[in-house]
């Protein structure tokens, strides 16, 4: 982590400079307000009382829009999971204004300042929010895990819970997690593996605020109880997916394998960094093995994510089976429904499945309608994503100017090559030729743009 000066308060103009040139929504039209503030005092009126089951949250430290809860039991030798998922559909009406903004946002938006939600604060992070200071409206998906991993859907219903802790990834202990919260972490990570599932969590590239104020840019690992924590959600959404895909219908989250050229562009990457992948080792099993706290295997992993083809979204199509290569599997967005559009959906078209019930026409319309919608969002999302730490970066070293730094090669592409820093945070652009991934450069910082947070290096060596 690397704190930022920045006395003449560069990072907050440069911010409000990217709400606006990203056209992030700053507020909430006057009849979308109105129509949250009467749902937030909708009453839960189809639940069951499920108050007595010990749910608890886990999330950042200060996230207040909590997607999810969850409770765990033995069930013989498998496990239960009951994953507690905000019932948004019981506050937002279709084709009323929360519904027709969240179409028009599509996902919620973070910058360090913050937040651009999909809906209002008032539910998104208060009455539709799985906080623990009353009962809160959910969708409960009990997902049965085998002993080898293996998840299925056990039932869905609507129901009041009561979260008892609000658990932080940096703060949570074993005694304040539900029994079989580790093991079942363990089984998700055998199941994949059995299967061949190739998920790449390289360390992040994150702006955060700071106690006291002002903001660090750092390089941030998966903590192990975060990546636990993500086995739940992929349990609940595998299981999911699985179930709406017999009942063919559904809106999945598909991705393509990397090709042949990219593979093959892989394994000189790593061969530069000094890897060892065995020929006879495929791309999936390789990068099980790699340590994100190796800078290296690090960067190795950030050339694996930049390899594939990206993820999307599709609805059911008859005959087809949606794949998504990174988790091997067939798979769903359901378990944020408070930050995703598509989630509500799917939620929508569970709870009417696992109920007898017909999927109901509007969602049935709206999965052909999302793939587009989704699209245009994450597009969004990344952009600004990027235009954020391209800002820190020029506000951490505009003072730097004339400065050398050690570096290395990360990758090359068609606009040349990519390299980390060393000893900061910062992943740039530079101006080298005939270098391959995993050399070592010095690099000269010749010019920094504030206006277009960017900035200019020049190889020394």
């Amino acid at each position: 982590m690397k704190a930022m000066a920045d006395p003449d308060n560069a990072l907050g103009r440069g911010l409000a400079a990217i709400r606006v040139q990203f056209k992030v929504p700053d507020a909430f039209p006057a009849a979308v307000l109105a129509a949250a503030n009467a749902a937030a005092g909708r009453a839960p009126t189809a639940h069951a009382d499920r108050t007595a089951m010990r749910f608890v949250t886990l999330d950042p430290a200060g996230a207040t829009d909590l997607d999810q809860a969850f409770a765990i039991e033995a069930a013989g030798g498998d496990l239960l999971l009951h994953y507690a998922i905000a019932d948004v559909v019981w506050f937002v009406d279709d084709g009323g204004p929360l519904d027709t903004e969240a179409w028009t946002r599509g996902e919620t938006l973070y910058l360090p300042d913050g937040k651009a939600p999909l809906y209002p604060p008032v539910l998104s992070q208060g009455a539709a929010s799985l906080l623990p200071d009353g009962p809160r409206p959910a969708v409960i998906f009990t997902v049965r895990i085998a002993p080898d991993g293996a998840v299925k859907l056990d039932g869905t219903e609507r129901a009041v819970i009561r979260s008892q802790a609000k658990l932080a990834y940096e703060t949570a202990t074993a005694d304040q997690l539900p029994d079989g919260f580790d093991e079942l972490s363990r089984r998700i990570a055998a199941a994949e593996d059995a299967r061949g599932a190739a998920r790449v969590d390289p360390p992040q590239q994150e702006v955060d605020p700071v106690d006291g104020g002002g903001y660090s840019l750092a390089f941030r690992p998966y903590s192990p109880a975060e990546q636990a924590n993500a086995a739940l959600s992929l349990a609940a959404n595998m299981a999911i997916a699985d179930a709406l895909l017999a009942h063919h219908t559904g809106l999945f989250r598909v991705m393509a394998e990397p090709d042949a050229g990219a593979i093959r562009r892989l394994r000189h990457t790593a061969a530069a960094f000094g890897l060892n992948w065995a020929s006879s080792v495929a791309l999936e099993q390789f990068e099980r093995t790699l340590d994100p706290a190796d800078p290296k295997q690090a960067a190795f992993m950030l050339a694996i994510r930049r390899a594939g083809r990206g993820a999307s979204y599709v609805p059911y199509q008859e005959g087809v089976v949606p794949w998504h290569s990174a988790m091997a599997a067939t798979y769903a967005h359901a378990t944020a429904p408070l930050r995703r559009l598509a989630d509500r959906y799917v939620v929508m078209a569970t709870l009417a499945i696992a109920n007898g019930q017909p999927v109901p026409p509007a969602v049935t319309d709206a999965f052909v309608k999302l793939p587009q919608v989704m699209a245009k969002a994450d597009a969004l999302a990344g952009r600004v994503e990027r235009a954020v730490v391209d800002l820190a970066e020029t506000v951490l070293l505009r003072e730097q100017v004339g400065d050398i730094f050690p570096a290395v090669v990360t990758d090359l592409d068609e606009r040349g090559a990519r390299m980390q820093l060393t000893d900061l945070p910062v992943v740039a652009r530079v101006d080298a030729k005939n270098v391959t991934p995993g050399d070592k450069l010095r690099v000269r910082l010749t010019s920094v743009d504030p206006v277009q947070w960017m900035l200019h290096f020049d190889r020394v060596n």
